[in-house]
């Protein structure tokens, strides 16, 4: 983030912090999709998990927005940080949840064995990426979901594209471990 960036989120955030609702508006709507694909993403396209998620990250926000410093990064990188937390909680929330309950319905006579078997995988997803480290996460994020060729995630980061290359193996590999030993 460049230095005017820094200042001019700096300058939001004293507004909002002053009280402008209309700053914390135009905020939150430059940055809602954004988030939102994001969360969906780390939720394993659970839109259930992932409105939960959602609605926890803005709402930290609000309590926390005096603690966001943009001289140490973007809002929405702060913004991914909330979120990365929450959909780890919701995650391991939702997994004990499933552990303690049983479902009333047989699985034979659910309307589709296709829902169900998505919904194993998307949890699946969603733990394995809660389960990630965070530069395993990031780096599967820049690839995958912002669609970053790696030589603009190495160019971003101050690496060699053959550091990113190495890295983004081992994020595949740690991610495919975790998936397919994760309880489904």
């Amino acid at each position: 983030m460049s230095e005017g960036d820094a200042w001019r989120e700096r300058a939001i955030r004293d507004a909002i912090l002053a009280g402008d609702a209309d700053a914390w508006r135009r905020w939150y709507d430059a940055h809602f999709d954004r988030l939102a694909n994001y969360v969906r993403w780390r939720c394993g396209g659970l839109r259930d998990l992932a409105d939960d998620v959602i609605q926890e990250t803005w709402l930290v926000a609000v309590r926390r927005l005096s603690s966001f410093e943009p001289a140490k990064g973007a809002f929405f990188d702060w913004l991914c940080g909330i979120a990365s937390n929450a959909a780890r909680n919701a995650v391991r929330t939702r997994s004990r949840q499933k552990v303690r309950s049983r479902s009333l319905v047989p699985e034979d006579e659910k309307a589709s064995k296709g829902v169900a078997d998505a919904e194993d995988k998307a949890e699946r997803v969603a733990a394995a990426l809660a389960a990630l480290p965070d530069h395993y996460e990031a780096v599967l994020r820049a690839k995958y979901l912002d669609r970053l060729s790696v030589c603009a995630i190495a160019a971003a980061h101050g690496d060699s594209p053959k550091a990113v290359e190495s890295l983004l193996s081992r994020a595949r590999r740690a991610f495919r471990e975790i998936y397919e030993t994760a309880d489904g």
